[in-house]
């Protein structure tokens, strides 16, 4: 493994654990050149799921479109970066529970919105008003009735 900083592969693990409820492990390790330390997921080798588009078009699944989605929905909010990554892992987690080879983008897209939705509702309706691709203010504010009809 290479080491992230310096870039030389004489790395070492010095402390392994389970992580995200036992379908990874965590890694410790640290560099003998540099002598930094920095963490590393190994995770079980899938299938690779592909993403049916909304023009039809299919891409192989790709985590860090999620994460970047929900970062940009997120940016400026309370959010931790450990609520973000909990979130992707929990919607990442239920994607590949589907057992499915293919798996519409409207599908990631509602889980991940019902995940915003109880996590920040500013967040939810900026991840909503690009995924929805809201056409107009009335749609915008029907949203937004939903949400505030929700939180009461």
């Amino acid at each position: 493994m290479k080491c992230p900083f310096c870039g030389r592969d004489n790395t070492r693990v010095i402390d392994s654990r389970p992580a995200d409820e036992n379908n990874s492990i965590r890694r410790r390790r640290v560099c003998d050149e540099c002598g930094k330390r920095f963490t590393t997921y190994e995770k079980i080798e899938t299938i690779p799921l592909i993403v049916i588009k909304k023009d039809n078009n299919r891409e192989t699944y790709d985590r860090s479109k999620i994460e970047a989605g929900v970062l940009r929905a997120c940016h400026k909010r309370p959010v931790s970066a450990n609520q973000i990554t909990r979130l992707v892992d929990e919607v990442e987690t239920d994607v590949f529970n589907m057992e499915e080879k293919e798996i519409p983008s409207q599908v990631i897209g509602e889980l991940v919105m019902d995940r915003l939705k109880s996590l920040d509702a500013v967040a939810y309706v900026r991840f909503a008003s690009v995924y929805r691709e809201f056409k107009d203010i009335n749609t915008f504010m029907d949203e937004l009735k939903k949400v505030m009809s929700t939180k009461n």
